[in-house]
């Protein structure tokens, strides 16, 4: 339907001082701001920061399903970071289904970005692991085999 049809316009306003980047995008059916920040002292993975922020702007209703981000170039320039981390953090949301990249036509936000901005899946596998190991050690194994089995599986993989 042509009710349906958005126009959208993305606009990135940055601080490199004090590395902000901030997104903006208006259209017919949205006027929202959105401020991505990076504090370089923190003892958080910048990653994880920029992840973070994304998901917190989807929760918070700032970015919703559908809205456009910006290049994986784009956002690492204004932000002064490694192109890497970027795609690292974008990389993450896109197997946790937070956003989406179609190719030519950029990335944006997930349709499911609000259920799934809530899981952690550090915590998932955390609680998988300790599990396991519970039950290994409650059948005789010693932490070193557990240990040493362990790293042979991940170097098998």
């Amino acid at each position: 339907m042509l009710s349906d049809l958005r126009i959208t316009r993305l606009f990135f306003y940055f601080d490199l001082k004090y590395n902000i980047c901030t997104i903006s995008t208006s259209s017919t059916n949205i006027n929202n701001k959105m401020r991505i920040q990076i504090d370089t002292n923190l003892s958080t993975p910048l990653f994880k920061q920029l992840m973070d922020q994304i998901k917190k702007a989807v929760m918070d209703g700032l970015l919703k399903p559908g809205d456009p981000l910006p290049s994986i170039r784009q956002l690492a320039n204004d932000l002064e970071l490694n192109h890497n981390t970027v795609a690292k953090a974008y990389r993450i949301l896109e197997r946790d289904s937070v956003i989406q990249t179609k190719g030519y036509r950029g990335t944006s936000i997930h349709g499911d970005a609000i259920q799934n901005s809530t899981v952690n899946m550090n915590d998932s596998i955390t609680t998988k692991l300790s599990e396991t190991i519970k039950s290994l050690r409650e059948s005789g194994a010693t932490d070193s085999e557990i240990r040493i089995a362990f790293s042979n599986v991940m170097k098998n993989q």
